[in-house]
């Protein structure tokens, strides 16, 4: 069976109302973005709906590139034909010839072109009638059909199509303003980035990098992390901000049940710095409450302390499990496991405070170079552009 288009389905971001043409544009932008090495592929719209006209290329190919689209909720291969009836009951019997162990059907007709002659009631009986007497042994099934075949009667013609495939739904990426990621190398963040692009924000991502503490390859690991995350959101900058001299000042001054706390805060500062240099909105973190020590509410607390941004935290009520479920999905769980360490897990103390205080972590920090350390790591940031296809890294400055 040879399909001519594809049929793209959007979700919430249609209630949008006055903005909706915003959302929309930026889907567009988005989806010939992704289909552009498909070379024949062409992007149309009508009438609130988005066509990719296939001119011959393979629907599969496409369709597994659209699934990387957010707000998209599904994609349906169609056959299209001139508004006359025989041509469309042809159309509609091949749909239910070329799908496999279908025993019931229905026809679902929406006549969006008024002029067409048949309301859409009589075109579900003649075309049902026309399946049924050419599709033995098959019968109609109002309630629970093994399949649905659908027939668009438009102005430009008639879309007949019955497979349905989920797309990812959320809002298109690019219409939620930019945050920036606090990117590690564990299975956490990653999920969190992702997670953030499903509603819609650009995104740009920080690491810290504690050499020779922290190997290259554990640098690296964190460059095809963000690669990963740019099958969902395009391309990503990547900062990565020299960590050593903090940490090991951190670890010569201060109580070393204090490190993780006062750590944590150093990179939310240096992160505010950032962001405000990229214009992001809102700082993003893949943590999980109680999930570790710096992760209780009073750490939360303690460490939040220190930026004004909003700190989002898309994983905040997931356990362990269902962020592994969401890790292996994306594709970023089997790079997150490699045994790279980053610095959040070389200086781990032995007995992390839980419920950190406020006063007790300024104090700690007053023995700190805090302005030069701060400036220093700011200025010698480097910039990593992720792309798609390869990163290219230069640097970032002041």
């Amino acid at each position: 069976m040879s399909f001519d288009v594809i049929l793209l389905r959007f979700g919430e971001w249609t209630l949008k109302g006055k903005n909706k043409s915003v959302f929309a544009k930026k889907l567009l932008e988005n989806v010939k973005e992704k289909c552009k090495e498909f070379s024949s592929v062409r992007i149309t719209q009508e009438h609130g709906r988005m066509f990719v006209e296939l001119n011959g290329q393979p629907y599969e190919p496409v369709i597994e590139k659209l699934q990387e689209v957010f707000g998209l909720v599904g994609f349906s291969p169609a056959i299209r034909v001139k508004n006359d009836l025989e041509a469309i009951k042809k159309a509609a019997l091949s749909i239910v010839r070329g799908e496999k162990n279908v025993q019931t059907f229905k026809v679902v007709s929406k006549r969006s072109n008024k002029k067409f002659p048949i309301r859409s009631l009589a075109l579900n009986q003649q075309i049902g009638g026309h399946i049924l007497a050419n599709a033995q042994p098959i019968r109609v099934d109002v309630h629970q059909p093994d399949l649905s075949v659908y027939v668009e009667v438009r102005s430009t013609g008639t879309y007949v199509y019955g497979k349905d495939v989920p797309g990812l739904g959320g809002l298109p990426v690019g219409t939620s303003g930019k945050v920036l990621l606090l990117l590690s190398g564990g299975i956490d963040s990653p999920v969190a980035g992702y997670l953030s692009l499903k509603r819609g924000v650009e995104l740009e991502a920080i690491h810290f990098h504690s050499y020779p503490y922290t190997s290259e390859r554990a640098k690296q690991k964190v460059i095809d992390l963000a690669q990963i995350l740019t099958r969902f959101g395009g391309k990503i900058r990547l900062h990565v901000v020299p960590f050593t001299e903090i940490q090991t000042e951190i670890n010569k001054h201060c109580y070393e049940s204090y490190s993780i706390t006062i750590m944590r805060r150093m990179m939310l500062r240096i992160a505010e710095a950032i962001a405000q240099r990229r214009k992001a909105l809102a700082l993003v973190t893949g943590e999980s409450l109680g999930q570790v020590a710096s992760q209780t509410l009073e750490s939360m607390n303690t460490i939040n302390a220190v930026t004004h941004l909003p700190i989002l935290r898309p994983l905040i009520g997931l356990d362990k499990q269902e962020i592994i479920t969401i890790s292996k999905k994306i594709g970023t769980y089997e790079t997150s496991i490699l045994p790279y360490e980053d610095c959040c897990t070389v200086f781990l103390p032995k007995a992390p405070k839980t419920k950190p205080e406020k006063e007790v972590a300024s104090r700690l920090e007053s023995r700190l170079d805090m302005d030069r350390l701060i400036k220093e790591a700011v200025e010698q940031t480097e910039m990593i552009e992720v792309k798609p296809e390869s990163p290219e890294t230069f640097s970032y400055f002041s």
